[in-house]
């Protein structure tokens, strides 16, 4: 008797370990593996497929110039209830929210209060007006910010339309070279009112100076001194990307999103050939006064480049 009850307790105790095995192992695999997906890929942004190549992803951030009317505190705050976890920080001489000779005086504290705003930060975009010795002195500044404050770029318009080509490279030279000392890259970006408003001579640049990349605006080839002309051939120099939409005029600059000329799937198809691995940055300006609410338009914005990536 005793050995037929140990034969009929055989297939309970092969479903009892099967239970286990499935709960032990098969379960906790599965749960991971979901909750990997929920939390996303380390940038604030769900895994999806065709978003993270590699490693890193394509991520959408915005320019603090969207909302640069307001106090820079309020912008971030702005950008965090939209749920933006990458911002592209304006730091101009001419601006009201941050300014490079404001960094120069007081980065430590500077850093400290933008690490307070949970915020991450894919570039620094600067304008400095200073001269040469106060300028590079202003970029070290700037610089160590990034570094305190994990930016990976610092974006910098290049020297305007007929100036020295050879004195620009020498600037430029000089500036790469101070940020890589902390860890950042430098760029310039394309703007139709710089030796950048030609496609070749963006090139140029970035082949004459070790280390310089690109911030590519399209919108400034679109109604720029050189259009029609492509500019698929500065995508492999490109570090960093701004967007808006735009017509085909000066007048038309910047327009509401669907309204303009701007191909985004075509653009984004170019850079994802190409292992492109950083922002598509947000950067519908609210002054000069567009004439149309920003908001609105750069949660359109959002959505559109989110569904690309």
């Amino acid at each position: 008797m005793r050995i037929v009850f140990l034969v009929q307790l055989i297939p309970i105790i092969l479903q009892i370990s099967l239970a286990i095995f499935v709960v032990r192992v098969i379960t906790p695999s599965l749960f991971q593996g979901e909750l990997r997906l929920m939390a996303g890929d380390g940038n604030g942004s769900p895994l999806r497929r065709g978003m993270s190549h590699g490693g890193d992803a394509v991520y959408v951030a915005c320019s603090t110039l969207c909302f640069s009317q307001i106090p820079l505190t309020e912008a971030l705050q702005t950008l965090r209830e939209m749920h933006f976890q990458k911002v592209d920080l304006a730091i101009h001489e001419q601006g009201t929210q941050l300014k490079p000779s404001e960094v120069a005086i007081d980065g430590d504290r500077i850093a400290q209060q933008l690490r307070a705003t949970n915020l991450f930060f894919s570039a620094f975009h600067v304008v400095i007006e200073a001269a040469p010795a106060e300028a590079t002195a202003q970029l070290t500044a700037v610089a160590r910010l990034a570094r305190l404050t994990t930016t990976p770029l610092i974006c910098v318009p290049a020297a305007t339309l007929g100036s020295s080509f050879d004195d620009e490279i020498e600037r430029l030279s000089t500036w790469s070279k101070l940020v890589a000392c902390e860890g950042v890259i430098l760029t310039v970006e394309t703007n139709r009112h710089t030796l950048t408003a030609d496609p070749l001579g963006a090139i140029e640049l970035c082949r004459r100076v070790p280390g310089l990349g690109l911030t590519l605006d399209p919108s400034h080839y679109l109604v720029g001194p050189h259009r029609p002309e492509t500019y698929d051939h500065v995508m492999k120099y490109v570090h960093h990307v701004r967007l808006r939409d735009t017509g085909a005029s000066e007048a038309q600059f910047q327009v509401r999103i669907g309204q303009g000329q701007l191909e985004y799937g075509r653009l984004v198809s170019q850079l994802q050939r190409l292992k492109y691995r950083r922002s598509l940055t947000v950067d519908i300006h609210d002054c000069p006064a567009p004439g149309f609410p920003v908001e609105p338009e750069v949660r359109k914005l959002k959505y559109l480049l989110e569904s690309l990536v």
